[in-house]
């Protein structure tokens, strides 16, 4: 590997047969985000919070390596969330961030509410993988008792939560838990 370009690159990489991110997409990303960011301009290419969430880059070999990646993305989405808060009160005002922060809190403690074990849908297919009802729970009783009785939680917690396969559609959907935590790590992105 060249010295001179590992030294330029703004991760690290993996090693030549080892797998990473593909580093043309990450960097291709990360200048659009930069360029949004420092434009002033609030049409031209919107990059969101929901954006660097949701990204996902092909895996490379001798790519960029991945939890350095991740660990930027996370710090990148918390600054677009706080600008995306700020935006709303500034447009709009407190009340109005505060009625869009309660409303969506309140669907997600509603959810946090349901019974241990029927919080989730089960997958529609017997062979489908689910994630396990125990773990997932567990971490809903910690988004309860972050939400309800003010313990810390970081949201990288539940940024990088894992959970055991369940199989034979013993376990919760996958789509509808991922899709739910989105939502929270949303909601503690813009309030922390």
């Amino acid at each position: 590997m060249d010295d001179a370009r590992q030294a330029s690159a703004p991760f690290e990489r993996v090693g030549r047969r080892d797998f990473g991110y593909n580093i043309r997409q990450v960097d291709e990303f990360l200048t659009k985000a930069r360029n949004y960011y420092n434009s002033d301009s609030t049409s031209a290419n919107p990059v969101t919070s929901a954006d660097v969430r949701s990204m996902a880059f092909d895996p490379a070999k001798g790519g960029y390596e991945p939890q350095a990646v991740d660990a930027a993305l996370d710090r990148l989405e918390d600054v677009f969330a706080q600008r995306e808060r700020d935006r709303l009160i500034t447009d709009r005002g407190e009340e109005a961030w505060l009625l869009q922060i309660g409303r969506l809190s309140a669907v997600l403690r509603a959810r946090l509410h349901r019974k241990p074990g029927e919080r989730f849908r089960r997958p529609g297919r017997k062979r489908a993988t689910s994630y396990n009802v125990e773990d997932v729970d567990a971490l809903c009783n910690e988004l309860l008792g972050y939400f309800e009785h003010d313990r810390p939680l970081s949201v990288d917690v539940v940024r990088r939560a894992v959970f055991r396969e369940a199989k034979g559609g013993q376990g919760y959907e996958e789509s509808q838990v991922d899709a739910f935590l989105d939502r929270v790590v949303e909601l503690m992105a813009s309030i922390d």
